[in-house]
């Protein structure tokens, strides 16, 4: 007699139901999901079911299941059908026959092959086979039954979320190669600022130079527990000759970077803009952020959410050019950029989308180079390759950007914001287009995306070298 099944409801059957030949089944087909949520559950990490190239050297050749995995269907079909809720496990033995592989499906059953009267206990032989009706599995149980009924609604269970982390990391690991670079950290008087560049000196990503007072700079060291010994450290007065000090070791030739330190963005930037600064280019300066989005398969830039507040046309040009220069600096010959807009229809009344349209002219005419651009496109579209076909766009970029470029500072800036709180993102960023990197860091932020945003502007500086100053190449006309 099989068990009934009821997808309302949970139920069980009593001992006193349960006659030896009895049986309940399921079936599951093994994904990968399946095997990382019972590596994160279990903290198995056996290279053999996590591993692919590990797996392609074994006698498998490929991934397969935890044989526990296994196991613990058994356990589902036991506590859930066959007797149900109530039943308390006794024992188990298991025999492996043969691995699961990704795409089989399992057919998991147990019968009942004994009863206890007086201890109201059962034994029951389990089974597992794959599609092709080979055991995998089999193995015997034994239970206490439950003796009283027990009919209760389903739980409904949350949707669980495979968070595919690890994009900044690989950010890092691309760091690995070029040399670190003089970085002159301006104003580190806190334990936040003085930490993340320390970090990053240890990773092997800069060699910084810490500008500031040295009294204060000390003091946060001892602070936070650091060893400071090894860098050098200027002495400023405060945090104004601290940024125009350390914009003067650009110039001089001893920083290839500048990183922010506990001073205000304008105070540092303000530097940076003068016109005997040294450090302007040809082309607009602006900030672009690197994001690792769990939801998201690939990093994605965004620009601009720091430095330009209402771009116009031809600064939006130079904000494209920076982007896809560190795109570059990242391996990616042919960045997507997505021109972001409310609508992806050319609208008068709406200049974000006439500006999109005369971006999109300006690369087919050799203005903006190294990207295929697209838009206005709104953010769905830009993203989800499902909304850009359910609204009939045939594009590159639609769907698959690796760089959104937001109409304005606000725009960016609540797009940068709500990724980070809402969508479990983490960023790195960077000012570009001034002759060197310039990393800025937040009080917020994290030790990886400090070390990751040093790791960016390692190589992008790296990039620069090789390809010349920043608005030599595709600068914009005068």
């Amino acid at each position: 007699m099989d068990a009934p099944s009821d997808d309302r409801y949970i139920e069980n059957r009593t001992f006193d139901e349960i006659q030896v030949g009895d049986r309940a089944q399921l079936e599951k087909r093994l994904t990968l999901d399946d095997i990382k949520l019972f590596a994160i559950l279990s903290g198995d990490v056996n290279p053999s079911h996590v591993d692919d190239d590990f797996a392609r050297s074994t006698r498998f050749q490929e991934v397969i299941a935890h044989g526990m995995w296994g196991g613990a269907l058994i356990s589902t079909v036991l506590g859930t059908q066959l007797p149900g809720p109530g039943t308390l496990y006794l024992g188990q033995t298991l025999q492996f026959r043969a691995p699961v592989n990704l795409g089989d499906v399992l057919r998991v059953s147990v019968r009942v092959t004994a009863k206890d009267e007086a201890h109201h206990q059962l034994t029951l032989d389990c089974r597992c086979e794959n599609q092709k009706g080979k055991v995998v599995i089999e193995g015997e149980a034994r239970v206490l039954a439950p003796t009283e009924k027990i009919r209760r609604p389903r739980a409904v269970l949350p949707t669980v979320r495979l968070a595919e982390r690890g994009r900044l990391h690989e950010i890092l690991s691309a760091a690995d190669h070029p040399a670190a670079i003089p970085m002159a950290v301006v104003h580190p008087v806190d334990d936040v600022s003085l930490t993340g560049a320390v970090a990053a000196a240890r990773h092997g990503l800069i060699v910084p130079i810490l500008v500031g007072p040295a009294a204060r700079i000390r003091a946060a060291a001892d602070a936070a527990e650091l060893d400071i010994d090894d860098y050098e450290l200027i002495d400023t007065p405060h945090s104004h000759a601290a940024a125009e000090r350390a914009v003067a070791l650009v110039r001089e030739g001893r920083a290839e970077a500048l990183m922010k330190g506990a001073l205000h963005t304008d105070e540092l930037m303000h530097e940076v803009f003068k016109r005997d600064s040294g450090l302007r280019t040809e082309r607009c300066i602006s900030h672009v952020m690197a994001f690792d989005v769990p939801t998201y398969p690939r990093p994605l830039f965004i620009t601009d959410a720091a430095i330009n507040i209402t771009p116009g046309l031809a600064h939006k040009r130079d904000i494209i050019q920076n982007a896809i220069e560190l795109a570059h600096a990242l391996g990616n010959d042919d960045p997507r950029v997505a021109i972001l807009a409310a609508v992806e229809t050319i609208n008068p009344r709406m200049p974000s989308t006439l500006d999109a349209a005369a971006l999109c002219k300006m690369a087919e005419r050799g203005q903006i180079r190294g990207g295929t651009l697209d838009g206005p496109l709104a953010f769905d579209n830009a993203i989800s390759e499902a909304a850009a076909k359910a609204k009939g766009i045939d594009s590159p970029v639609a769907g698959r950007a690796d760089i959104l470029v937001a109409p304005d500072l606000e725009a960016a800036n609540m797009l940068m914001k709500q990724l980070t709180y809402l969508a479990d993102a983490t960023g790195a960023g960077l000012v570009i287009g001034a002759r060197v990197p310039i990393v800025l860091t937040s009080r917020a932020d994290e030790a990886i995306t400090r070390m990751a945003s040093c790791a960016l502007a390692l190589l992008l500086a790296d990039h620069q070298k090789r390809q010349g100053l920043p608005g030599k190449a595709g600068g914009r006309d005068e």
